[in-house]
């Protein structure tokens, strides 16, 4: 027995998403060929169709063309079957706004309904999850995006519990990944979900694809910024005392609102807390200076507002993925 896996072209796709689908389902499938997975085959093979909404070929985000298989189609598809829709190369707000009124997106998000409704497994990564989460499939579930986005995803759609730190997030049938080579990740997870757990691992040694469970040693503090005054004062606060010990009743105080009000906007725009925020921006700027100085690890963590260099490390760690070393 066979399943479907539609990978939904729509004009703009990433070029980089498309073929790491086609790659990851293609490892499995000579991984099956050679009989490399021991025991018993569990699930289905997997076999993969290229398809737009038209059935004529589209235009990549680097411009080039890319031949599909077929016209989107759901006839004759059940929820043994996978739809994945790549992220679009779509990398601020006002990309989005544009993308989103568009006739194509329009007929792509009726189409995601219906997939959804049918029962088929449905996975995006990257912008792309933007259309799970304007189709309403995401309402009341959790999800995750990519991670500069994070803020103006949350303010668009905020029926959607956003987990911006999880590189992958499964609710239900829908499955969404953070940014660009997340999508290795979203589709090990589909591979595990269809597969087994076996398939997946066996494929990302082949593909050489490490286990990154978070996004959050990737992200940039800067680019995190909402546009909530009270939001932007905090940061200014803590970016000019950041070698002082700061606490969050203060850094509410300098925001000018409650403890209680700041906590929640920052949960509404930036999906953290007041003190993981402050330890972010500390992260943010002992990165700089590890990368950029020549100072002791003891130094840049006192810089920064840690006292216990211990302490320090376990926060560059839990946050970035990375001990002070690799940053030098």
């Amino acid at each position: 027995m066979v399943s479907i896996v539609l990978i939904l072209a729509l004009d703009g796709v990433s070029d980089g998403a498309v073929g790491i689908t086609l790659d990851v389902l293609g490892a499995a499938e000579r991984i099956d060929a050679l009989g490399l997975l021991p025991g018993r085959r569990r699930g289905r093979a997997l076999e993969a169709r290229v398809v737009s909404l038209d059935g004529r070929d589209v235009r990549t985000m680097s411009g080039r063309k890319l031949t599909v298989d077929g016209k989107a189609t759901l006839r004759g598809r059940s929820r043994d079957d996978i739809l994945v829709v790549p992220g679009l190369g779509l990398d601020i707000p006002s990309e989005i706004d544009a993308a989103l009124e568009s006739d194509e997106v329009a007929r792509a998000l009726d189409f995601i309904r219906r997939a959804v409704a049918l029962g088929l497994t449905v996975a995006a990564s990257c912008s792309a999850t933007y259309l799970l989460a304007a189709a309403g499939v995401l309402d009341g579930g959790t999800a995750t995006t990519t991670w500069w986005l994070a803020s103006d995803f949350t303010r668009r759609f905020p029926a959607v519990d956003v987990q911006v730190d999880s590189m992958v997030v499964t609710h239900r049938r829908v499955v969404t990944a953070g940014s660009a080579f997340a999508h290795a990740d979203l589709m090990l997870t589909v591979l595990a979900r269809a597969r087994g757990p076996s398939m997946a691992r066996l494929v990302s040694r082949f593909l050489v694809v490490d286990d990154r469970p978070s996004q959050a040693r990737y992200m940039i503090a800067t680019h995190l910024r909402a546009d909530d005054a009270a939001v932007r004062r905090a940061e200014r606060y803590v970016r000019e005392h950041i070698g002082d010990a700061v606490s969050v009743e203060e850094l509410a105080r300098a925001a000018g609102t409650s403890g209680r009000t700041l906590a929640r906007r920052l949960q509404k725009h930036l999906g953290t807390t007041p003190l993981r925020f402050i330890q972010r921006l500390r992260v943010e700027r002992a990165v700089h200076l590890l990368e950029t100085t020549v100072e002791s690890v003891d130094a840049v963590a006192s810089r920064v507002g840690y006292s216990d260099a211990a302490a320090f490390r376990r926060i560059l760690r839990r946050e970035t993925g990375r001990s002070p070393r690799e940053f030098r």
